[in-house]
């Protein structure tokens, strides 16, 4: 779909009173063009420890409160303006859910300590991340599309991977900042930065495109097996 400018310009700024998650979502579906829908949300629950957040889903027993799709279902994810506006009119509050895989960005993802101790290392190694987002208990980095054909090729070429890492493609999805799940906030560890295009004729400042830019999974994938099997102790510090 064609960019229009004056849209995204508009998108960059939260207009006075209007949800933070509206904004957010417009941006993801019609500046970066990944498709969202509204997550299940959580809500308040009373248990041995006092009050917790729980998922508003029936499943007592949610392994991700608030924090996946459940009413409209993961297929019903669009890059549709006016189907955006009307479902956080509706669910100001809700969860933003991106559905990964196709022309998306799909992701991999470890528990919150393991990630921050990889991405300390991939720092260190001089690798280039995209965004990565970031839950109480996990973290997300995100990656170009891939398929499952060529997951599996990269997977085959290891020797292992570390337990811990997960890895959400095609059929998948996250929960996007600034939303509010069962675990608790949701944010940017490493904020969206534009992908350049290419140097215009005769010189002159390189051009940005509207969607953030996205590394390779195969190149995450290397840097992050690498990264773990380099502990002093010979484990892992991708551990948890």
């Amino acid at each position: 779909m064609r960019e229009i400018l004056g849209r995204r310009r508009r998108l960059r700024f939260r207009r006075r009173g209007r949800p933070a998650q509206l904004d957010a979502a417009l941006t993801c579906a019609i500046a970066w063009q990944w498709p969202v829908l509204p997550g299940v949300a959580s809500e308040a629950t009373a248990g041995r420890g006092g009050r917790g957040r729980g998922c508003a889903c029936p499943d007592p027993e949610c392994a991700v409160p608030g924090a996946h799709p459940f009413d409209p279902g993961l297929l019903a994810a669009t890059t549709d303006e006016r189907m955006v506006r009307w479902w956080w009119a509706n669910r100001p509050t809700a969860p933003i859910i991106l559905a990964t895989g196709g022309r998306a960005p799909c992701a991999l993802s470890l528990p919150a300590v393991a990630a921050a101790r990889a991405l300390t290392e991939l720092d260190r190694m001089g690798v280039r991340l995209g965004p990565v987002v970031a839950t109480p208990t996990r973290w997300s980095l995100l990656v170009a599309p891939y398929d499952l054909e060529r997951l599996g090729e990269l997977l085959y070429a290891q020797d292992w991977v570390p337990s811990s890492l997960r890895f959400h493609g095609e059929g998948g999805y996250l929960v996007l900042p600034p939303s509010e799940v069962g675990a608790g906030q949701v944010r940017w560890e490493r904020a969206p930065s534009p992908e350049p295009r290419p140097r215009p004729h005769g010189g002159g400042p390189v051009a940005a495109s509207a969607a953030p830019w996205l590394p390779d999974v195969g190149e995450v994938l290397d840097a992050l097996v690498e990264a773990s099997s380099g502990a002093p102790d010979g484990g892992s510090r991708l551990a948890y």
